[in-house]
């Protein structure tokens, strides 16, 4: 494990490298830090920060490298000029890249003898550093079994394996339930919001039934895990009815039916299939790769 006096390079300071360079210095680390545009590293410098004009700057210094950047693009565009200074350094990439870009970049570090560690940050920037905010990492176990002192200041460090993929595929799955999630409270609250009831109000009931759904997605999960869609309840035929109804009222209270709409029409194609009876589970067979 590493020295909590060990220095460490961040690279890009939005919201949440800003959060990230700020739970580094609080851990004791010594901390340069570089962003494209100035201006944004004042108070990091105020806390103990070394400001670095320009990435060459940055990483002159010893230490893992952290990129916090805005896409997978423009991890290439701060570190390609840099490539050849970098060999035999350590990059723990924490920008959100899709699997395969990850994968890319994994490939691109081993090409110019860099040690690649990819991660998906499970949190936004208030909660770095507090209950309930972890990081999800894969690739080298080198650097995470090294630096894991260093990563735990961010939230709890989960490693997936070597595949530098994989982190960045559990990170954008859970992603697409929580915005999924979100995007069918918001269509809740516009239907509400036709009577005249405020999305505050739709909230406080929303809550504490998607809360208590919730708990049902381990036995969906069985469902998916067995192949075996035997409904014990509701089955998908009893589901059309009700998106069916839903669908309706939406129409109803002039609310677009862009994202039910998709819900029902999962449901549509496995009735049209033959297999009303099952479990409404079984929409999973109408998204699953094939």
């Amino acid at each position: 494990m590493q020295s909590t006096s060990t220095p460490v390079t961040l690279l890009g300071l939005g919201a949440m490298g800003r959060a990230l360079a700020a739970a580094l210095i609080s851990g004791g680390h010594r901390v340069t830090v570089w962003n494209r545009t100035p201006g944004r590293d004042d108070e990091l410098v105020a806390a103990g920060a070394v400001s670095a004009p320009a990435p060459a700057d940055a990483i002159a210094g010893p230490g893992p490298i952290v990129a916090v950047l805005l896409g997978h693009a423009s991890v290439h565009e701060t570190l390609d000029p840099v490539a050849d200074k970098l060999r035999g350094r350590q990059l723990i990439n924490l920008t959100s890249t899709a699997p395969d870009e990850a994968r890319e970049l994994a490939e691109w570090a081993a090409a110019h003898g860099i040690d690649y560690l990819d991660g998906g940050i499970m949190a936004v920037p208030a909660m770095i550093g507090q209950p309930g905010s972890s990081v999800l990492y894969s690739g080298s176990r080198s650097v995470i079994d090294e630096h894991r002192d260093m990563l735990e200041l961010f939230g709890v460090a989960d490693y997936f394996g070597e595949d530098p993929g994989l982190a960045s595929l559990y990170d954008f799955a859970l992603l697409s339930a929580m915005y999924v999630m979100f995007t069918g409270f918001a269509h809740g609250a516009a239907m509400v919001a036709s009577a005249g009831v405020s999305a505050r109000s739709f909230a406080a009931r929303a809550t504490p039934w998607i809360q208590a759904m919730a708990t049902g997605l381990p036995g969906h999960a069985a469902f998916i895990d067995s192949g075996d869609y035997t409904a014990e309840t509701q089955s998908l035929d009893f589901n059309k009815s009700a998106l069916d109804a839903i669908t309706r009222a939406s129409h109803d209270a002039g609310v677009p039916t862009t994202i039910i709409g998709q819900v029902k029409a999962l449901i549509d194609g496995q009735v049209a299939d033959g297999h009303g009876p099952e479990s409404f589970a079984r929409i999973f067979e109408g998204l699953r790769a094939r």
